[in-house]
């Protein structure tokens, strides 16, 4: 095979293996509020689905990529692609909550051996004057995934299964690990290998700091899990200073952009979290929209950002990151604040596009300055795979750490407001749907209700999940309008 060939089928791995992943996380969301229903599966339940995922993703991310290193990155990337697609398998088949937990958790495993070696396969197996463009034809084709993904999983979901959306991660993953055996002895494949050892134990602290953390957050009130966290940064932290191979070198953070654009990232991907987690239980058990509905109600999001991405990005080039970073999440979050906005009922087109549109503009115009910024926010280049790195996993951890929050939020923001709308309602009523409380909108009033009262009750369920839903989308908006000042500090030129 010549070389020009192993560069093409290496590329298609790496552009499949992705691929699944970000199809796999643009549809989960979809499927949310269906598996909720069909495992009898509470809120607090759906975060951790959500959250496994991120947690083990975020935690190990840093350390699947140093592992790639050591051991070979086509070698990690496939053992990435096959313990993804054997999760898969296992979430599809998950009888209740408590295995697709277990079974999300092992697929962020996966995800952290395979998400790291894309781009670094691809900057290893193409020459310089073509590395530009392979890179573009990776963007361009998972940002086509992202945009499929919500779109395949709705239909998947309202057509054959919630199940279906991981069983559909099996072909791709096969694919892909024929053709990275097909090339296994590519350049790319057999690249000298770092001999520097890996901060396992800096990745434990991380992990534990993150779980328990978030733990507590999901689980609250737990102050043993949050003292746990608290005293796991701190080791992590003590032990990132002391060691010679840290898996997050500290000294990046003297420099006030690299932190400025991190600290923005935290804030603005915490918020788009935020509205991607709670949106779908909106659209479809409160509007009523079909999985197909609801996932086709995300494009304005996903289109805006990944097709205008690229301008924004030449834009920055010009006048610096400074303006559209602060532009950029204060537009997402007046997208958010008009997320807030609509009620029960009334034309899609004149109540969430308009916030989702907004949104996807924000985001759109935020991406690729704040990627540049961190890319070039430190003198040595030598620490830019650590930098995207470090910026990819605080993404994940925004994420994890907002749905656990926010999660555990609405359920108090729900309940305290039902009891208030129930008052009228005899002890007996109240009682019964406020035990409740962990499934939002689909608590059930009792069977034994007249008409009138089942109405009334169940009007009451839906006021109050829209008041926890507004509240949801208000904090996130006020989280994207933190991240905006945080960019502040970057200068017109982001290096230091």
């Amino acid at each position: 095979m010549t070389e020009e060939k192993q560069r093409r089928w290496i590329l298609t791995a790496t552009i499949l293996g992705s691929a699944m992943v970000f199809i796999d996380g643009s549809v989960i969301s979809i499927a949310l509020p269906v598996l909720q229903r069909s495992l009898g599966a509470t809120v607090t339940d759906s975060q951790w689905i959500f959250d496994a995922y991120l947690l083990v993703l975020a935690s190990l991310l840093l350390a699947g990529g140093a592992l790639g290193d050591h051991l070979g990155r086509m070698r990690v990337f496939g053992a990435g692609v096959a313990i993804f697609a054997a999760a898969s398998v296992w979430c599809g088949v998950a009888p209740n909550a408590k295995h697709l937990i277990a079974a999300r958790a092992l697929q962020g495993l996966g995800g952290a051996l395979l998400v790291p070696g894309s781009l670094a396969i691809i900057a290893a197996a193409f020459p310089a004057g073509e590395r530009g463009k392979a890179i573009g034809t990776w963007s361009a084709m998972t940002s086509l995934a992202i945009i499929a993904g919500p779109l395949l999983g709705g239909w998947l979901v309202q057509t054959v299964s919630w199940r279906a959306i991981f069983y559909i991660n099996v072909p791709i993953a096969v694919a892909t690990l024929a053709i990275a055996w097909h090339v296994r002895s590519s350049p790319a494949a057999s690249a000298a290998r770092d001999p520097r050892p890996i901060d396992w134990l800096g990745t434990f602290l991380i992990t534990i700091a993150l779980a328990s953390l978030t733990y507590a957050l999901i689980e609250a009130p737990q102050y043993a899990a949050l003292g746990l966290s608290l005293i796991a940064f701190i080791a992590f932290v003590i032990r990132e200073r002391r060691t010679d191979h840290p898996i997050v070198p500290l000294t990046l953070f003297r420099s006030r952009a690299f932190t400025a654009a991190n600290a923005l990232t935290l804030l603005l991907y915490a918020a788009l979290s935020i509205a991607v987690f709670f949106l779908p239980f909106d659209f479809i058990q409160l509007q009523k929209y079909s999985p197909a509905q609801a996932g086709a109600a995300f494009l304005p999001l996903v289109v805006t950002m990944s097709l205008f991405s690229r301008w924004t990005g030449t834009l920055a080039d010009r006048i610096g990151p400074r303006l559209p970073l602060i532009g950029g999440p204060l537009t997402a979050a007046i997208g958010l604040g008009l997320l807030a906005v609509p009620g029960i009922g009334g034309s899609y087109w004149t109540t969430f596009f308009p916030g989702l549109l907004v949104l996807g503009v924000g985001m759109a115009i935020t991406v690729a300055p704040l990627t540049t910024t961190v890319m070039t926010s430190m003198d040595d280049e030598r620490h830019a795979g650590a930098a995207s790195g470090i910026n990819n996993a605080i993404s994940r951890a925004a994420g994890l750490l907002a749905i656990a929050l926010f999660g555990a939020i609405s359920i108090v923001a729900f309940a305290r407001d039902l009891d208030r709308r129930l008052g009228r309602e005899t002890p007996a009523i109240r009682s019964s749907i406020l035990a409740q409380k962990t499934k939002l909108v689909e608590a059930e009033p009792p069977r034994n209700l007249d008409g009138a009262t089942r109405a009334r009750v169940r009007g009451a369920i839906e006021a109050s999940f829209l008041r926890a839903f507004r509240i949801d989308m208000l904090a996130a908006a006020a989280l994207a309008f933190a991240a905006a000042a945080t960019a502040l500090p970057i200068q017109v030129s982001s290096r230091r």
